[in-house]
């Protein structure tokens, strides 16, 4: 296993083991550890300054959440993004988002219309660094804003608990460049269709905003797969 610089997730009042969850969950999922790499229980026992037994709590969760997978005779590996993962994780998305936009058009606040518009133009500001994790993080906050805007709080707890998986596939999708002139379209797009409350529009767009990412996503994976065929 490579020498990762393992960012500790903690507070006092949570258990060892959740711990150790959410820091390797968060490695995976930023990419600290890659695709396939394998995690070994005793070298993040001695990195985390844990006892194995938290550690092998954390693989567990993490292989139900999909994020490791268990191979014989081989032991834990960070699961691989495939292109049916990704059609799984987008599927929900699409649906989820579209009708947190819809909703949007009709409950946004002024208030709310000033968020959106000051975190597009974070957004757009965070592209010039041409840092994925910043774009990242400021496309994620352009989203929250949307989700905010629905108040369906029922809505904002099912998309939190999929944070994570949608996290991975759009940091995948950040690491192309060549994506950032669609992006920026596409939340001015949004944005305007939200302030004047054209609800169909803004599901279109929503739709197609995804669409564009799974298919970019999908063409990266089947070259990936072709290079390493060779």
């Amino acid at each position: 296993m490579k020498d990762h610089n393992l960012q500790i997730i903690s507070n006092e009042y949570m258990p060892l083991r959740d711990v150790v969850f959410h820091t390797l969950r968060k490695a995976i999922i930023t990419g600290e550890f890659e695709p396939g790499e394998r995690l070994m229980e005793i070298a993040l026992s001695e990195k985390l300054g844990v006892s194995r037994t938290p550690v092998r709590e954390a693989i567990r969760k993490l292989e139900l959440e999909g994020l490791v997978v268990m191979i014989p005779r081989r032991g834990a590996h960070v699961a691989k993004i495939t292109e049916k993962g990704l059609r799984d994780v987008l599927e929900i998305r699409t649906v989820l988002e579209e009708f947190a936009v819809g909703l949007a058009c009709e409950r946004i606040t002024p208030e709310g219309i000033e968020e959106l518009r000051h975190l597009h133009h974070s957004f757009v500001k965070s592209l010039q660094q041409e840092n994925n994790m910043t774009v990242a993080l400021h496309d994620e906050m352009f989203h929250d804003a949307i989700f905010r805007a629905a108040d369906n709080d029922r809505l904002l707890s099912i998309l939190g608990n999929l944070r994570e998986q949608f996290y991975r596939y759009r940091l995948k999708y950040l690491k192309d460049l060549n994506n950032y002139s669609n992006l920026i379209t596409e939340h001015g797009a949004l944005v305007s269709a939200i302030i004047s409350g054209d609800r169909e529009k803004a599901t279109s767009i929503m739709r197609r905003h995804l669409n564009n990412q799974k298919d970019a996503i999908i063409e990266t994976l089947r070259k990936s797969d072709k290079e390493m065929s060779f």
